[in-house]
């Protein structure tokens, strides 16, 4: 990283307003309104969860189900998922959103129009059409009660998709069932070996993880033991759909086949599966040399669960030379992981194929981080902690903030600047959010506390308590200070190493410097 001109800790170039806020000017600070979520931000937004993502070309397709929950139906756990959508970008910083590319009200088969669960697309070409075709393949409730595997078929990677008109993978072939819902998240796999035979691998699972091959026609399984059906086996041989969830360490859902490849695209090495991990869902993988029949490698994991949500989903593909990493958390206002949004990071791979534990991040691939310290060079941060995985300890809303909480070679002391929330066409209005924390933003609460809290309910009153007037600092006019939006007279205040909110009267404490970084 390295530092942008720093107008606030050189007293240079800060952007006075013309109007006065008490004896103090209002001033504006450069924001930070990019990076992730990919396809939202805190004024303009659509839920979206369990992301995939196709390469065609030179464009990235990102598809997500249409997260529509209302308040009550979160308050119950209830997913209420009709349609699936559709973004493109050819630059992964910039987003088209392309629409609904199929509504869960035209599956025939389906026991509900609320259950758009997770899917991936792939391209294939289809040699009697003479031409490439897509497939969506997804999962939802088939008349029975269970979850099912289902394929809809396209000309175009934005659809419309239309359902072959029957489930794809039913889970009367995939007994014994541990649940109702053993067959979900499908993900999918095309290469050509050395032979010059091509394998078309579909593999799904929560709580079991099941593999196999399709026919070239891609909307049937292959029958690779040759006996006229398609059954379910624990080994390569014994079935066409192999069990394979024993070596993968708490293997949760949400798999994602993924395979390194050179700079000609040819592939190599060991293939990695990629899995939601424990509860709440953390990141990890394993890897083999053999979809069907490989042993796996010790389970890695390579994320812990968000702060704002309770599932994960990712995507890993390769771009112009890249690795990406998608997932998806609750950081928009009244997120949850009954209201996600999908989000990216570039993913690294050390020299032995290995990937090493990693953050969530708000500035993702195109926004930066910024410091907030004292006069006396004191970085402003939030308490060092690891997000639980009891779900009774969300959503977080007493974070401490202050100095001396964390280390300052952390993450714990970067922010995003973003516009303010309760008004965003004020431009000295900011909100604060965390770097690494991403939907958790510096508030102001009505007992005087300043900390770290989630925006549960997206309303007026929770923005305005997440929201800070940027004024000549009250200390050092080389400096700023943050007036409360909802309780206006009150300022941002370091007492006692954390931060509250007092009525300003020592200027110095009210005061900070703002420095804000961009990658080379």
């Amino acid at each position: 990283m390295k530092k942008r001109t720093s107008i606030l800790a050189l007293g240079l170039g800060l952007c006075f307003a013309t109007t006065a806020c008490g004896s103090a000017k209002e001033i504006t600070l450069e924001k930070c309104d990019s990076g992730n979520p990919m396809v939202a931000n805190n004024q303009d937004y659509v839920y979206g969860g369990d992301p995939s993502v196709l390469v065609d070309g030179d464009t990235v397709y990102l598809y997500s189900g249409h997260d529509a929950s209302t308040d009550d139906e979160v308050s119950k756990s209830i997913y209420n998922i009709p349609e699936y959508l559709c973004y493109s970008s050819t630059d992964m910083i910039n987003w088209t959103s392309e629409g609904t590319v199929m509504n869960m009200a035209d599956v025939s088969w389906a026991s509900n129009d609320t259950s758009a669960w997770a899917s991936q697309v792939m391209k294939h070409y289809d040699k009697e059409a003479g031409k490439d075709q897509y497939y969506l393949y997804y999962c939802t409730w088939d008349k029975t009660g269970k979850q099912c595997i289902g394929v809809a078929v396209a000309d175009s990677p934005t659809g419309t998709f239309v359902d072959i008109g029957q489930p794809l993978v039913k889970s009367t072939v995939t007994k014994p069932n541990t649940s109702t819902f053993n067959d979900i998240d499908p993900t999918a796999w095309i290469e050509t070996d050395e032979n010059g035979e091509e394998h078309r691998y579909l593999a799904w699972g929560n709580g079991l993880f099941y593999v196999c091959e399709l026919n070239e026609d891609m909307i049937s399984i292959k029958d690779l033991d040759g006996d006229g059906e398609i059954t379910n086996g624990k080994v390569a041989g014994e079935g066409d759909i192999i069990s394979r969830t024993n070596g993968l360490d708490s293997y949760t859902e949400a798999p994602w086949i993924y395979r390194r490849s050179d700079e000609n695209g040819n592939y190599y090495g060991d293939y990695y599966l990629f899995f939601a991990h424990q509860w709440h869902e953390c990141m990890a993988y394993a890897t083999t040399d053999d979809l069907l029949s490989g042993e796996w490698s010790d389970t890695v994991k390579i994320m812990d669960p968000t702060a704002t949500s309770n599932t994960n989903h990712m995507a890993v593909f390769d771009f112009k030379g890249k690795t990406y990493f998608v997932y998806h958390d609750g950081s928009l206002p009244a997120g949850s992981g009954y209201r996600r949004t999908p989000c990216v990071v570039e993913l690294n791979f050390n020299e032995d194929g290995s990937i090493d534990l990693f953050e969530e991040s708000a500035s993702g691939l195109s926004g930066y981080t910024s410091t907030i310290s004292t006069l006396s060079g004191e970085m402003v941060g939030h308490e060092t902690f690891v997000n639980s995985l009891a779900d009774t300890d969300y959503p977080y809303k007493n974070v401490a903030v202050g100095t001396g909480l964390s280390d300052d070679s952390t993450n714990d002391v970067k922010w995003v600047i973003r516009s303010g929330k309760a008004d965003a066409t004020v431009d000295s209005y900011v909100s604060i959010e965390s770097e690494n924390k991403p939907g958790l933003y510096i508030t102001a609460n009505a007992d005087d506390t300043v900390t770290l809290a989630q925006d549960t309910d997206a309303t007026a009153d929770t923005a305005a308590t997440q929201t800070f007037k940027t004024v000549e600092g009250l200390g050092d006019k080389t400096g700023v200070s943050f007036e409360s939006v909802s309780q206006p007279g009150k300022y941002i205040t370091l007492v006692d190493g954390k931060l509250a909110l007092t009525n300003g009267s020592d200027k110095k404490a009210t005061t900070f410097s703002v420095i804000a970084n961009e990658a080379e």
